[in-house]
């Protein structure tokens, strides 16, 4: 597409994501880029920030993105560096972090992340019938300014069945219990008999799971946080193998 093309394209829908957010604004999955995402030219309505049950169409799996995305390449014992994105970030800092703000009085971007939470990755491999939990982080995730690293396992299998193959982040809000979760298309170059992680992921706030669950979060509201945990990288990164 030609780049001209394509920034009016962006900032059209970014336009409409602006008039949307005051109902549903979170924040969503950027790398790998999920189904929804900005560069999804298919399925990207302005809504994939918004929680679990906001409205009809945001369901799981995948909230409500039921046709494959763009799909990233991934092979196992990978470091992912886990990003996200929202309406303030439209597409300046798509390829990479935004600066962070010095000094207090520093413009920030109005994240709409709400003081963080608790944030899994986690690979499926049956389109989002089940999860296998390869990271976590707590508190002060999801955050525009950082980069969140996890690991694919070493020995996990390989997978590249279109529309199965999914990298999924999920995140348990802070203060209001809601539920949000993206998946990102994926093909895994894996091992032979390679096997998958059996610990699942925490799905709270939907129906059929357990209701009223809140996450604890950090004191910086929508603003840039501590960012992920040392402590919390070191163990999804030496966490690698099933």
């Amino acid at each position: 597409m030609d780049p001209k093309f394509r920034h009016v394209w962006t900032l059209c829908f970014v336009v409409f994501m602006l008039f949307l957010q005051s109902g549903d604004a979170h924040m969503g999955l950027l790398y790998p880029m999920p189904r929804g995402g900005i560069e999804d030219k298919m399925q990207f309505d302005g809504k994939i920030h918004a929680f679990i049950g906001f409205d009809n169409d945001r369901t799981m799996p995948c909230n409500g993105y039921n046709k494959p995305g763009p799909v990233t390449r991934l092979h196992a014992g990978q470091v992912v560096n886990v990003r996200f994105w929202g309406p303030a970030l439209a597409e300046k800092y798509l390829d990479t972090l935004p600066p962070k703000p010095f000094g207090r009085r520093s413009h920030q971007l109005n994240q709409a992340r709400h003081g963080g939470g608790f944030c899994e990755m986690s690979l499926s491999y049956d389109g989002g019938r089940t999860f296998h939990q390869i990271g976590q982080y707590t508190r002060s995730c999801p955050d525009f300014y950082y980069e969140w690293p996890v690991k694919v396992p070493d020995n996990v299998p390989s997978c590249n069945t279109p529309g199965k193959c999914l990298f999924v982040w999920s995140w348990t809000a802070v203060n209001v219990p809601q539920f949000y979760i993206n998946c990102a298309d994926v093909i895994i170059e894996g091992v032979a008999d390679g096997v998958l992680p059996s610990k699942g992921i925490q799905i709270v706030d939907v129906p059929g799971h357990k209701q009223d669950v809140v996450a604890a979060g950090d004191d910086a509201g929508n603003k840039m946080g501590k960012g992920p945990d040392p402590n919390e990288i070191k163990a999804n990164l030496e966490g690698g193998d099933s």
